[in-house]
């Protein structure tokens, strides 16, 4: 648990692969918990600014490969009395770390770097992007961006960030894991630590649902899918059904799904 504070007994018996009755007996006994999220004030959204028409993906459908559905976000650090900003991009299927970014300012340039990063490291565009309705994700910047290159928008309901869940509960987790900001002497040095914290929450920490990292994850699906044998086409093996319903019915985009696209020179 020194190297994996957040764990509690269902993570250490995958860990340890020892029957999880027996992993809980022992953590009672000898008080050993895992690190809990504190309250935190929540994010101010813009204030006075419409709503965009845009639909919202996550509440009707769930992605059923990898880099079809990226959400995104930005949380604040307080650290040695000066705010510290943390954008992510995850893949919304496998919960990896595509882009990262962390600056002192929170505009659109900011959260277009942390997804550059993630179009660099996935080789290309997803078919959807999911956000909040903050200014910087509703910008020119991002928005052209993005659908220049093939991916479609989605935005949360302004002020219901519940539809950005797996961003809301990975910083919740990201932060009561990594612990106290103020131990580091300098910003270098927690900058540092985040990024080698990130690494560790997409390659080597066990994640609950899937029991086993979101990485190790990706590279199973990806082995499973290079596995399949030729023939006639079947579900699994069509690149078509991209998504499937939240009520379990399998759903078909109009087209089939967008085959990457290179960066772009910039």
């Amino acid at each position: 648990m020194a190297e994996n504070p957040g764990y509690g007994s269902p993570r250490v018996a995958m860990a340890l692969k020892i029957n999880r009755k027996r992993i809980s007996r022992v953590m009672k006994k000898f008080s050993l918990k895992p690190a809990r999220r504190s309250k935190t004030p929540r994010k101010p959204f813009d204030q006075g600014r419409e709503p965009l028409p845009v639909p919202n993906i996550v509440k009707k459908l769930s992605p059923i490969v990898p880099n079809f559905v990226w959400v995104s976000d930005f949380t604040y650090i307080r650290f040695q009395g000066i705010f510290v900003y943390l954008c992510t991009v995850l893949d919304l299927f496998t919960g990896e770390v595509l882009g990262s970014n962390i600056g002192l300012t929170h505009d659109a340039t900011f959260v277009w770097m942390s997804i550059q990063r993630a179009v660099r490291k996935a080789g290309g565009f997803p078919a959807w992007f999911h956000s909040d309705q903050g200014s910087e994700y509703a910008s020119e910047t991002v928005q052209r961006w993005l659908q220049s290159n093939g991916t479609q928008i989605s935005m949360s309901f302004k002020s219901s960030p519940w539809w950005n869940g797996s961003q809301e509960s990975f910083f919740g987790r990201f932060k009561v894991e990594f612990g106290d900001f103020d131990r580091f002497e300098s910003l270098p040095d927690l900058i540092e630590a985040l990024y080698q914290h990130l690494r560790y929450f997409s390659q080597d920490r066990i994640k609950s649902k899937l029991r086993m990292s979101p990485v190790q994850f990706r590279k199973n699906w990806e082995r499973q899918m290079a596995s399949l044998p030729p023939g006639p086409p079947s579900f699994l093996s069509l690149p078509t059904p991209c998504l499937i319903s939240k009520g379990g019915t399998a759903g078909y985009p109009a087209g089939p799904c967008p085959s990457f696209s290179s960066l772009p020179n910039s």
